[in-house]
């Protein structure tokens, strides 16, 4: 797990070596073990690399790594978790291996597949790999972007590439400015990393499941070409499998995962929310820790708050019961937040949701200080197995659109046992044709479902070319059915953003996080499954609650509520911080000039002062924007 840098000179001239080794320095966090550089001065490319060691701790690990014969040279990122079968594979082709690291397993790879030998990893991956014989700088990204890779193109004649967006301050004519669009889909509704574009103009993403070639060949016409291209999307197809047929397989699954994200050379601990995603995480290590008779207890980390109806300990504690963990429990604190706020809005790159993060990132810099270098975490399984509520609405609109009224009727029913009538009323509303949908809304005294929020300055933000529409296509469109639902959250609106803040909070405390749930098998798996194996009987997640069965704790395998990590905000905000809070929502109203309504704001805040509104996320919001203008210095 590490930190990669890149530099390309289109003109030719070598590439600075001091600016390459302060680009890379910015990231010593992703890799405090070791450092490297490679020039080829001939094509104008540079290399930089900061390396956690996870897989052979020795020097033989060491990148930039070359192949034997230096045609290829790779800076890598990541793991490939079956790295020791594809090494087999390749030494019964003829490869000899100098090391035991899956970095030098990976240039194998491309020397006997080429480009296809992405379709065999699994892993998390973002690489840089020079090809010298063809002149051509190859770039890729994991199947559901776990890792990052950024691309800032200063101008046709300098490309620049980094694991973090902060590496970009430190090059010359950098000047951080403000993307519109996209910040007003962080304002609006919360969302980053739904698209390849930044909240930092000119700045792009590879996505999940994408790889770059950049032609470096000055005698070839499409010299200094950089083309993008698909190599990974989910496959279509779906399966009808009966309960007990798809519980089994996604154990089996689930299990070998687990089994695969265990291998390392440090070691390895886990998150432990009390929920059912991590806890069947846990569950599994330790089994498998048993069954290899491995004595060192598995480390656990848990967010915790003394105010009972934010904490999760009664849960932990059955899971701490039934198995021969280690626990750690972090009391996050609300007035360290915004002591700490410039750092983690410097380390996320970007601004971020709500206040949970700050507690994930107390999770994660407990663990790095408790020595653990892996952490195992949950991320995915809600988006594959319908775990969130707004699945429930899609459930019922496949019902609808299938004329499966019975078992519609049913579903609403049962439904109720978990949901308040609030909910199930905001579930029912999608079903509704648009037309009708629409002047209800109106009726009732709801904002359009595309309308700009109130609270924002629609007509200044129109003016800067901020189209609303966009991003109520990807906030609010409610899809036909749980199986779309999950292509939209797994690609675009859930699991992107929660990898992003995930990779962030890791390793700035120079952690590796592993997400056994989104193992590709797993997800293609999952996301073949009828609906009603996901949602039924009203509970989500019906198959892996099946699948747990007689693994975790019974408490938690049928548990319905969901908190991750979460923290008392409102609390905070009505109470023990109040006066804070309003202080920095002055400074966010200030720093944001016309891009806000401050008096819309104030009564929002107000509101949520006097317990009247559910709206504090508005409110931090607008804050951690406040923040990343700040300590970016990005201009709006």
């Amino acid at each position: 797990m590490c930190g990669i840098s890149g530099i390309w000179n289109r003109v030719q001239k070598p590439v600075d070596r001091s600016l390459l080794r302060d680009f890379t320095q910015v990231i010593a966090h992703r890799g405090p073990d070791d450092s490297g550089y490679y020039f080829d001065d001939d094509c104008g490319l540079g290399l930089g690399h900061r390396r956690l060691s996870i897989i052979d701790l020795s020097s033989a690990g060491h990148q930039p790594m070359a192949s034997g014969d230096q045609k290829y040279w790779l800076v890598y990122n990541g793991e490939i978790y079956n790295y020791l079968e594809l090494t087999a594979e390749l030494v019964d082709l003829g490869y000899q291996f100098r090391s035991h690291s899956d970095t030098e397993m990976i240039l194998a790879a491309y020397q006997a597949w080429g480009y296809a030998c992405l379709d065999r990893f699994n892993g998390m991956f973002a690489f840089l790999l020079w090809d010298s014989s063809k002149q051509l700088l190859w770039a890729a990204r994991d199947r559901f972007g776990v890792k990052p890779l950024y691309i800032w193109e200063q101008s046709p004649n300098f490309i620049a590439f980094a694991s973090e967006i902060k590496q970009f301050t430190k090059l010359p004519n950098w000047k951080a400015q403000a993307n519109p669009q996209r910040c007003y889909d962080f304002l609006a509704y919360g969302m980053l990393d739904h698209t390849s574009e930044t909240m930092f103009k000119d700045v792009w993403q590879l996505r999940g499941g994408q790889y770059l070639t950049l032609n470096s060949d000055r005698q070839d016409a499409d010299f200094g070409k950089l083309t993008v291209k698909q190599w990974y999307s989910l496959p279509s197809h779906q399966q009808d499998l009966s309960m007990p047929e798809a519980k089994q397989q996604l154990q089996n699954l689930l299990k070998d995962s687990v089994k695969l994200r265990l291998r390392a050379d440090v070691t390895v601990g886990s998150c432990l929310s009390g929920g059912l995603d991590s806890t069947s995480i846990v569950c599994l290590s330790d089994q498998l820790r048993q069954e290899s008779a491995n004595n060192i207890p598995f480390q656990t980390f848990s967010s915790c708050f003394d105010d009972l109806r934010y904490d999760e300990r009664q849960y932990i504690k059955d899971v701490i019961a039934q198995t021969q963990v280690h626990p750690n429990f972090i009391f996050p604190n609300a007035s360290e937040l915004f002591e700490e706020l410039d750092h983690l809005t410097w380390q996320q790159d970007e601004p971020f949701g709500s206040t949970s993060i700050f507690a994930q990132w107390c999770v994660f810099r407990q663990a790095g200080q408790s020595g653990v270098k892996v952490m195992l975490d949950g991320q995915g399984a809600d988006e594959l197995l319908a775990g969130y509520t707004k699945f429930y609405a899609a459930l019922f609109a496949n019902l609808f659109r299938k004329w499966h009224w019975c078992k519609l009727v049913n579903e609403l029913i049962t439904c109720r046992r978990y949901q308040n009538a609030t909910e199930i009323q905001r579930m029912i509303e999608p079903l509704l044709p648009i037309w009708v949908r629409q002047p209800l809304r109106r009726l009732l005294g709801y904002a359009s479902e595309t309308a700009v929020p109130s609270w924002l300055n629609g007509s200044y933000l129109q003016a800067l070319g901020v189209a609303p529409q966009v991003s109520a296509k990807f906030a609010l469109t409610t899809p036909t059915s749980i199986h779309q639902l999950s292509h939209l959250q797994i690609t675009s609106t859930s699991v992107p953003m929660l990898l992003h803040w995930e990779d962030r909070n890791s390793m700035a405390h120079s952690v590796e996080s592993r997400v056994p749930f989104l193992d590709y098998r797993l997800v293609e798996f999952a996301y073949s499954l009828d609906d009603t194996t996901k949602i039924r009987q009203g509970q989500t997640k019906a198959v892996l609650r099946e699948a747990m069965r007689n693994i975790i704790p019974e408490s938690i395998r049928t548990r319905q509520d969901k908190m991750g990590f979460v923290t008392p905000e409102s609390q905070w905000i009505k109470h023990g911080l109040s006066d804070r809070f309003e202080i920095e929502l002055q400074k966010a109203i200030a720093s944001l000039g016309q891009w806000v309504q401050p008096d819309v704001l104030q009564k929002i805040f107000q509101a949520t002062l006097d317990g009247n509104s559910g709206m504090q996320g508005v409110i931090w919001r607008v804050i951690s924007f406040s923040r990343w203008l700040k300590v970016f210095d990005v201009k709006i």
